[in-house]
């Protein structure tokens, strides 16, 4: 049974604070000695409970005070380094929440670009469908896969034209007219399956982004 999580926020019911400071406290202190058991750390533990005379100090005080001895030879940088108080973890929290913010809205526009792409290949009208900016971001993505499928068919020809040096060394028999015909014709028909479709063509047709008003901007 997994346990529920617990939601961070102030307790109002005193009694139920008192049980949760004892509990959660008595967790710290475990932990704290299994970090110095397993680690080999030199550490101390000193937490202040409301309403009590005395803090509850691990794992006792003289040890304690040599720990913070330790500390406060240590130059005023070094001492500040690790150190932490809430306002600089609360900033930490918010910027990795703005940081999860920011990635969320750029997968969200991806994935708004590709349906506005399958809209358009649909031959569907862009009036009302999307602003500049998303028919700006809807370019770029289709020029983006344009330059990815002429890199493609580029890398297809030359592959095409320059035999590798395995073929080049091996010595093989003179082969038959019909099937030097059909080795020739391999490659081109494998080049042009990676020809434009035809719904493509005004996207070569067009440059500087005039495809946009020819293929997506019509009534």
């Amino acid at each position: 049974m997994s346990r529920k999580k617990v939601k961070l926020q102030w307790i109002s019911n005193d009694a139920a604070r008192r049980a949760t400071f004892k509990k959660r406290r008595k967790g710290m202190i475990k932990k704290a000695a299994e970090l110095s058991t397993l680690c080999g750390v030199n550490a101390c533990l000193i937490v202040y409970g409301d309403g009590e005379q005395q803090p509850e100090i691990w794992p006792s005080a003289h040890d304690a005070a040599i720990v913070l001895s330790r500390l406060k030879r240590l130059p005023e940088m070094e001492q500040i380094k690790q150190m932490m108080n809430q306002e600089g973890f609360m900033r930490q929290r918010h910027a990795k929440l703005q940081e999860q913010v920011r990635k969320q809205e750029r997968e969200n526009g991806e994935l708004e670009t590709m349906l506005l792409l399958r809209h358009g290949l649909a031959g569907r009208s862009m009036h009302g469908v999307a602003s500049r900016s998303q028919l700006a971001n809807l370019a770029w993505l289709i020029e983006r896969k344009m330059c990815e499928m002429r890199r493609r068919i580029e890398s297809l020809r030359r592959s095409s034209v320059m035999p590798p040096p395995e073929a080049v060394k091996k010595e093989v028999a003179p082969a038959s007219p019909a099937l030097e015909a059909k080795e020739k014709k391999a490659p081109e028909a494998a080049t042009e399956e990676l020809q434009p479709q035809e719904w493509l063509l005004p996207f070569f047709e067009h440059g500087n982004g005039a495809w946009l008003d020819a293929c997506f901007l019509k009534n």
